[in-house]
């Protein structure tokens, strides 16, 4: 009788049906996109979560986000065309120093932030389960909304200035736009995850991108164009600088600075595609383990 009771349980039970199946990464370089693109309702909270609490209990809010490259030109002005008297490519001073600022603070937005991914949110890792790469590239979105702005205040001095009768060339390269900002996320999002990877052991890290991202800025043609230094000694340094290519480009574009060579943009994409890779590896290692030592 206990064996036919048995036996007529088996057959009523039904094989069991998982929503998900969480499995460990087989490769370094494993990354499922599939599995990122089914949690975009999240990286979209994400993102609003940062761009919400970036000025939490401040006064002017994300205005700051208009008074800081204002200020910032304001100063660029003042040292670097009225002291220092460095030529600016026949650009109005304002448009020259603006358009640098804005694309160089997406840069060191998305490195920043990225760079702080696994020490600033490791107890949300350590609670829940999600892909952790969701983490980083909402950082590099929200910032999205930061240069849009910036860039929407370059706009109107743009607008301004073309009515005074300055020539500001509105052409089809603008549509190019778009793929430089794609390189400066690309970059910064890699050199931030391997970064991110290594504060997990050594906080020393995190102290460095501070004033390591403002060196870097000096070392990058934002408050002087690239033909000022060309004809000096270490001139020749700033075309290691995988950056140099991608700002020179993005004023080109919009002011037609004097000519530039397209296909210096190919070292800053294969630098891109080497730290995404290199970042990815490092980043996968260590999110196995980090809640060890974080």
């Amino acid at each position: 009788m206990n064996t036919l009771s048995n036996n007529n349980a088996d057959q009523n039970t039904e094989p069991e049906v998982w929503d998900q199946v969480i499995e460990a990464r087989k490769g370094l370089l494993d990354i499922n996109l599939k599995e990122i693109w089914n949690y975009r309702d999240l990286l979209f909270l994400f993102v609003k979560r940062d761009f919400a609490s970036q000025y939490k209990q401040t006064v002017l809010g994300p205005i700051w986000h208009v008074v800081q490259p204002i200020i910032t030109t304001a100063m660029f002005m003042l040292i670097f065309t009225k002291i220092a008297n460095i030529p600016t490519d026949g650009v109005e001073p304002i448009l020259f120093y603006m358009s640098g600022i804005s694309i160089w603070n997406y840069f060191a937005a998305c490195l920043h932030n990225t760079s702080n991914t696994f020490v600033a949110n490791s107890g949300i890792f350590g609670k829940v389960y999600f892909p952790r790469m969701v983490l980083p590239l909402s950082s590099v979105a929200s910032n999205i909304i930061r240069f849009l702005i910036q860039f929407g205040l370059l706009l109107i001095l743009m607008i301004y200035f073309a009515f005074k009768g300055v020539p500001i060339p509105f052409n089809f390269g603008w549509l190019l736009l778009p793929i430089l900002l794609l390189l400066m996320a690309g970059i910064g999002l890699g050199v931030g995850i391997i970064i991110s990877s290594l504060t997990t052991k050594y906080r020393d890290f995190g102290i460095l991108v501070s004033f390591g991202v403002q060196l870097l800025m000096y070392a990058t043609p934002i408050a002087y164009p690239l033909s000022f230094l060309q004809d000096k000694s270490f001139g020749w340094l700033l075309s290691w600088n995988p950056l140099t290519a991608i700002v020179e480009c993005y004023r080109h574009i919009l002011f037609q600075t004097p000519s530039f060579d397209y296909g210096t943009l190919i070292y800053s994409v294969l630098f891109m595609l080497v730290v995404l890779v290199a970042g990815t590896i490092v980043f996968n290692k260590v999110e196995r383990t980090f809640m060890d030592t974080v």
